[in-house]
């Protein structure tokens, strides 16, 4: 799993529906991606964890702060799916990932 980061954190900026995601990516590429060709994005890295860290302590926390996940998120604008923390897990759960923690 990857993420982004700068010197202020991660971001977890508005949503369409005015609701704050986070990013995540599946590869590392699609991160490196974002933070080269996303102007908003640029001066950020990439940072990797396990998908054990991303359920354990990523899932519950942005559960807990009411921050969505993005996935996947891609172009120039950095778009893509947000979904709610319990509905990744959820989804991980269902692809035999293991049991449900959020």
């Amino acid at each position: 799993m990857w993420t982004i980061r700068d010197s202020s954190g991660y971001p977890a900026p508005l949503n369409a529906d005015g609701e704050r995601a986070q990013p995540f990516w599946s590869l590392r590429s699609r991160a490196v991606r974002i933070v080269t060709q996303a102007p908003a994005y640029a001066g950020f890295v990439v940072e990797q964890f396990s998908l054990d860290d991303f359920r354990e302590r990523w899932l519950s926390g942005l559960e807990g702060d009411g921050i969505r996940v993005g996935l996947n998120w891609s172009g120039t604008r950095a778009t893509g799916y947000d979904i709610a923390a319990a509905d990744a897990e959820r989804n991980l759960a269902a692809a035999g990932r293991g049991p449900t923690i959020v």
